[in-house]
C-alpha cells in the first residue's frame, strides 16, 4: 500500500524558513518524480516545485523560485522542500506527490498523493 506522509509544517512570521519532508512508501521511490503542491483556502492546487527520479534537474513556480529548494533521499525514501524568505501568500496545505518517471506540474497527471501538511505564514 502506497504512503506519503508529510511533516514539517506549522506557524512562521513572514522572513522565516520551514523544511518540509516527504517519507514514501509501497512503491518504487526511485522511478518516480517527486512533487510539492499546495492549496490555498478557496483556491485551486498549484504546482511549487518538483525533482526527478535521480536528482537534479529541478523545477519550481515562478512564485517560489530563489526562495525554496527542493531535494531527495532515495536511500531513505524522502523528499524534502526547504522554504526560505516565506510570505504571507505562501499560507497554504503543502501536498507531496508522486509520479511515475517524469515530472509534471499537473496535478492531475500525479499518480499518489499525500493527505498534507498546513504552513501558516503570519504578517
Amino acid at each position: 500500500q502506497v504512503h506519503l506522509v508529510e511533516s514539517g509544517g506549522g506557524l512562521v512570521q513572514a522572513g522565516g524558513s520551514l523544511r518540509l519532508s516527504c517519507a514514501a512508501s509501497g512503491y518504487t521511490f526511485s522511478a518516480h518524480a517527486m512533487h510539492w503542491f499546495r492549496q490555498a483556502p478557496g483556491k485551486e492546487r498549484e504546482f511549487v516545485a518538483a525533482i526527478s527520479k535521480s536528482g537534479p534537474p529541478t523545477y519550481y513556480a515562478d512564485s517560489v523560485k530563489g526562495r525554496f529548494g527542493i531535494s531527495r533521499d532515495n536511500a531513505k525514501n524522502t523528499v524534502d522542500l526547504q522554504m526560505n524568505s516565506l510570505k504571507p501568500e505562501d499560507t497554504a496545505v503543502y501536498y507531496c506527490a508522486a509520479k511515475a518517471h517524469y515530472i509534471a506540474t499537473r496535478s492531475a497527471a500525479m499518480d499518489y498523493w499525500g493527505k498534507g501538511t498546513l504552513v501558516t505564514v503570519s504578517s
